[in-house]
């Protein structure tokens, strides 16, 4: 990420939200009021233009061909993560962590997070914008969110627990979204040696990428050019997974791994009349300890 710059990469996640957010009620595969307010002008222009069905189109149709399966599979995930983490909240857990928070915006727009703690942590850059947009668009934040600021590849999540007094006896369930990919092998493994530190029954639910997209990128639909414009952007992606050898990895970290869907399997779940292709690289998985 740039110098003293929000990532791109989560404003085009929020983009995708605010403009899923502008379609019918019973279309929308959830709502999204606050993702319109982390968008630069021309972009938040083309959420208000997107409610006409044919800009809609045209918008959704540009973006497939810029990114292949980037749209359709971030609408997806979100649901999906939202569907994983609402289990888990279900199942008992008191105390959420969203590590790399970005324009993530649960904490206030799911209804049952509402009762629960919230400690989003995230680049200093990156929280910074996020917190003065939410008071200027929405005036106090939520008193259940903790705002902790940290870069992951050069500071311990240890420091930062000493630092806010973090609680390792509630049941967590901790997001880990569209940040592996962008860490060191140690930084990864160092943040699952800390969600081991929390009880038995909290989960992790995070998003990686299929180790291939790095070694032989043209494997995937529209993965050289990808990758070729996240270095223009200079958010270089360094980390990925072997989905084969992932449960065996988390094991040593006390986790088991639950289910792991690729882009291709969650877009067929919450999205099945769409039939972009692309992204297939990107995949979510959930871990329990």
């Amino acid at each position: 990420m740039k110098a003293n710059k929000t990532s791109r990469t989560a404003q085009y996640m929020a983009l995708f939200r605010a403009l899923e957010s502008q379609r019918n009620l019973n279309d929308r595969l959830f709502s999204d009021p606050y993702a319109i307010y982390f968008l630069d002008p021309k972009l938040r222009l083309t959420v208000h233009l997107s409610k006409n069905k044919q800009v809609s189109k045209y918008i959704s149709t540009t973006i497939q061909n810029k990114i292949p399966g980037a749209f359709s599979s971030g609408l997806a995930r979100t649901k999906y993560i939202d569907d994983l983490l609402q289990s888990t909240i279900l199942g008992g857990v008191t105390q959420v962590f969203i590590l790399g928070a970005g324009f993530d915006t649960r904490a206030l727009r799911l209804d049952f997070l509402k009762s629960v703690s919230v400690i989003e942590i995230d680049h200093p850059n990156t929280s910074n914008f996020k917190i003065g947009t939410f008071k200027k668009r929405i005036g106090k934040p939520l008193e259940n969110i903790t705002y902790c600021q940290i870069d992951f590849n050069k500071q311990s999540l240890d420091e930062l627990a000493v630092q806010y007094h973090f609680d390792f006896t509630k049941p967590t369930t901790l997001i880990w979204e569209g940040v592996t990919n962008y860490l060191t092998a140690e930084a990864v493994s160092n943040t699952f040696a800390f969600i081991s530190k929390f009880p038995k029954g909290s989960s992790i639910i995070f998003t990686y990428v299929h180790q291939e997209i790095l070694t032989n990128p043209s494997s995937f639909l529209g993965g050289e050019k990808l990758l070729k414009d996240l270095e223009k952007l200079e958010e270089h992606w360094t980390f990925g997974f072997l989905p084969s050898e992932l449960p065996d990895y988390l094991k040593q970290f006390n986790l088991n791994l639950i289910e792991d869907l690729g882009a291709k399997e969650y877009r067929e779940k919450y999205l099945p009349n769409r039939n972009e292709k692309g992204y297939e690289f990107y995949r979510v998985a959930i871990a329990k300890k």
